[in-house]
């Protein structure tokens, strides 16, 4: 069967793979002239790489880990040391670690936590573990109750201590989500913490050796089209038509630069566009209906992603960074992490604006100069000094929508991948999946939409080896 997917962003593509697996023909279609979606980079005039994100990997993203087996690639991702390290402010240019030792989940984290005494007390240790307590026990279940509440008004609820929130909660909400703890959904952390807690390496975090549209989302498209599938840059999806029983006739692809409309016509059809851009897209008909209405309720939350260039190291730290700023979430050196960004003698800051919603129509100098001033504080004697670290330049990465924004109540309003449409599909981080909004998300919900496009066509799939579905929970972290 021919499978029309628009959208060449991890879910697209990981969609289209295991379709391929099962014998189908898909044809994935890319708006821009890059792969990757939320996970695209590109390369400048001075052949240095900028992504859309700060992408790191967790031990606890068994669908991704699984996939890069799969495309025998997992010698790319490159394993940091099993510690989470968080910047000091009242202590500038000093680090706080949960050095995680190498024994069975959950004795390795909370080990982790009682070593600990630079951001907790014993007390307030005491009273999160008890807070902590339903969490752990009840399940993932009570975890998705939760989604009720802001994971501030859980904390409060459960009699944790507000330095909890402040030391620890604010910079972990920030990285899984973009947002902060007030606002995000209690589920979303606490999902995080389960996976931790029941994962001897769920926490461990990799970097990729490179950039993700070469190093990752390129061999995603080159399996695809070596077994018959099309991967299409350059096609934006310009509409979705109907026959006259409310079901897909054909996309129209927008010709670009003069050239004229495509009309593309396939067996199934699958949207693994962002959920705003679905929304805009829907056909009217469509458009009436409760399973579609609900997307009302899902928007993108604005990110901005910077790389900073300097003249010299401000750093030799190989792991993600919490920067515990007011205006950062997290940071990595790329030249320690990353070996194609490798630099000896050189720093390249890649840092994630978080909330980024009153800063993204703010200019890039702004961006910059506040950026700048909050360096100053996370590595002082770089930057108050005689002959002060210089910036050689830099990129800005803009995402006005990127991932669902998960404040309180938003499950409700998150699809499964099948749709009343019997020949249309979603796949997507935001569609009803365990992993929430991240990467793990994104290439899990193209597994389930390929699995579900193979069980309500069992007459055209062949029999081949099934990859196992992994559904319980992971993280969001960094785009995550």
């Amino acid at each position: 069967m021919r499978v029309a997917i628009a959208g060449a962003g991890l879910a697209g593509l990981s969609c289209a793979k295991y379709l391929t697996d099962v014998g189908h023909t898909p044809i994935v279609l890319e708006s821009r002239d890059v792969l990757g979606g939320l996970v695209a980079a590109w390369k400048d005039k001075d052949g240095d790489w900028y992504e859309t994100g700060l992408h790191a990997f967790f031990g606890a993203y068994p669908n991704m880990l699984q996939l890069f087996k799969e495309l025998d690639i997992e010698d790319r991702l490159q394993w940091k040391e099993h510690t989470l390290i968080f910047n000091q402010p009242e202590k500038p240019g000093t680090y706080s670690r949960f050095d995680v030792p190498d024994i069975p989940a959950p004795f390795n984290v909370i080990l982790s936590i009682l070593r600990n005494n630079d951001m907790l007390t014993w007390e307030q240790k005491i009273r999160f573990a008890i807070g902590l307590l339903p969490a752990v026990v009840r399940g993932q279940k009570y975890v998705e109750e939760m989604d009720k509440y802001s994971l501030l008004e859980w904390l409060r609820r459960q009699g944790v201590d507000e330095k909890v929130n402040t030391d620890i909660f604010i910079a972990a909400s920030k990285a899984l989500t973009f947002i902060n703890p007030d606002e995000v959904s209690a589920t979303i952390p606490l999902t995080a913490l389960n996976r931790f807690l029941q994962e001897r390496y769920g926490s461990k975090i990799a970097f990729l050796d490179g950039s993700p549209t070469e190093r990752m989302c390129q061999p995603l498209a080159d399996y695809i089209t070596q077994r018959g599938g099309e991967v299409r840059i350059n096609s934006p999806l310009k509409e979705i038509v109907l026959n006259e029983d409310g079901t897909v006739k054909h996309f129209v692809i927008r010709g670009l630069n003069g050239a004229p409309d495509e009309i593309l016509t396939a067996d199934i059809y699958v949207s693994a566009m962002s959920v705003d851009v679905v929304k805009v897209m829907l056909p009217k008909p469509w458009q009436q209906m409760e399973f579609f209405q609900k997307l009302e309720g899902l928007e993108g939350v604005p990110v901005i992603n910077l790389h900073l260039w300097f003249d010299r190291k401000l750093t030799d730290i190989d792991q993600l960074l919490f920067s515990r700023s007011d205006l950062l979430s997290v940071y990595a050196d790329m030249s320690n992490t990353c070996r194609e960004y490798a630099n000896p003698d050189r720093s390249m800051l890649e840092l994630v604006l978080a909330p980024a919603k009153d800063w993204i129509d703010r200019s890039e100098a702004d961006i910059v100069a506040a950026t700048m001033t909050e360096l100053k504080k996370l590595f002082p004697h770089h930057f108050d000094s005689d002959k002060p670290a210089k910036l050689l330049k830099y990129h800005i990465v803009k995402t006005p929508r990127s991932v669902y924004k998960s404040i309180p109540g938003r499950q409700q309003h998150r699809p499964s991948q099948t749709t009343p449409i019997n020949n249309f599909y979603l796949a997507g981080s935001y569609t009803m999946q365990r992993y929430l909004g991240s990467m793990e998300g994104a290439v899990l919900s193209g597994k389930l939409t390929a699995q579900a496009i193979a069980e309500a066509n069992p007459q055209t799939a062949k029999k081949v080896h099934k990859t196992p579905i992994t559904s319980q929970p992971a993280t969001n972290a960094a785009t995550v």
